[in-house]
This record gives structure tokens, C-alpha cells and sequence, in this order.
């Protein structure tokens, strides 16, 4: 059993993920087997580039009603943040349904370009173990065209144009938009609360 299972939805970010993991002295291992990510301590659920592309990767692997079904902790990161919630607008696609709201393309406004690149500061906004140590104000950095609005789910927000949920939660399941295996500190901190979550 290894204690973290990195579900492999796609894209390009692997390897740094998987070197945060290491740093953290913590085993991770990148699978599409129901079993090892069923019997992992911690799942998590990564994605760069296309929702639909990374819901049909799921589909093909027999995974969406598996993940539905995890009942340890599951941190979802940047498009797989998207994917935990109900749709994307991003082609129209129906995502995984466990955290309500659609996530919507940022807009184009002046001095404020599509994608979202580079760091932002996140204002935390609600209490969560997933949250201890990381300050208000801390700087993540942010890759993405898509973000899901704030909602009852949001626990941490940080601003394009508008503002938009940086962290969700919802019971077992977690999430951020920012990548936290490229956000220095705050983001090995945010992943070292993740792997003391409990079920």
C-alpha cells in the first residue's frame, strides 16, 4: 500500500508533484488501478490542460464512480480542482459532481491577461486542518483559464479580475487551484497538512 496515490488524469506536472512528495519523505505512486488508489492513505487528483480530455481519461480508466466513492482524504490541484466540482464551461463538460458549482473561464480585463500565470496572494477565508501554519496572505503560484466562483465551499480566495476559490472543501475532499509542489514553502506546508489528514 503505498500512502499517497497520484491518479494519472492527464498532463504535464507529474514529475514535480511526485518530487514534492519525496521531499516530504512520503511514498507516491502514479495509477490508474481502482485498487491502489482505493487502498492509498491519501489520494491525489492532479490535471493540466483540457477538463473534458482529463474526465474522458477518467471514464476510459472505469475511475469516476470510484473516486466518487473515497473516503480518505483526496486533494484535488489545479484542473483537478475543477474536476471535483459539477461542470466545467470548458466545452460544456459534466465533471465528477462532489463539491457543488460550475468552473468558469477568468476574463479578459485590463492589466489582467488569460491564463492566470504566476504567484497570487490567497486570503484564506474559512478553518480547515488543510489550512494550519499557511498565513493569510501567502503567495501560491497559479497556472490556469478556468476557476470555480466562491461559494460555501471556498476556503481560501485569490483574485484575477474577480475573486475566485483558491482552496474547497468538502468532507473528505479538498482542493487548490494554485499548484503547491511549485509554491516554495506555503506549499509544502499546505501538502504536509494534507498528509495528517485523517478519514
Amino acid at each position: 500500500m503505498s500512502p499517497v496515490a497520484i491518479i494519472d488524469s492527464g498532463g504535464a506536472n507529474i514529475a514535480s508533484l511526485l518530487y514534492a512528495f519525496e521531499r516530504l519523505d512520503t511514498k507516491a505512486v502514479l495509477t490508474t488501478d481502482e485498487g491502489v488508489i482505493k487502498a492509498a492513505e491519501h489520494v491525489v487528483l492532479p490535471g493540466v490542460g483540457a477538463a473534458r480530455d482529463a474526465m474522458q481519461r477518467l471514464r476510459d480508466a472505469s475511475l469516476v464512480d470510484v473516486i466518487r466513492g473515497l473516503q480518505q482524504p483526496v486533494l484535488g490541484i489545479c484542473l483537478g480542482m475543477q474536476l471535483l466540482c459539477e461542470a466545467s464551461e470548458e466545452e460544456d463538460v459534466e465533471c465528477l459532481g462532489i463539491v457543488p458549482g460550475t468552473a468558469r473561464k477568468l476574463d479578459v480585463a485590463e492589466g489582467f491577461t488569460v491564463p492566470n500565470m504566476g504567484w497570487c496572494e490567497t486570503t484564506i477565508r474559512g478553518e480547515h486542518d488543510l489550512l494550519k501554519g499557511v498565513n493569510d496572505g501567502s503567495w501560491f503560484y497559479y497556472l490556469h483559464s478556468y476557476a470555480l466562483p466562491v461559494s460555501n465551499y471556498t476556503l481560501a480566495t485569490a483574485r484575477h479580475s474577480v475573486e475566485f476559490s483558491a482552496i474547497i472543501g468538502r468532507d473528505n475532499f479538498v482542493a487548490a487551484q494554485f499548484h503547491p509542489e511549485r509554491s516554495s514553502a506555503a506549499g509544502a506546508q499546505l501538502l504536509t497538512n494534507f498528509l495528517g489528514l485523517n478519514a
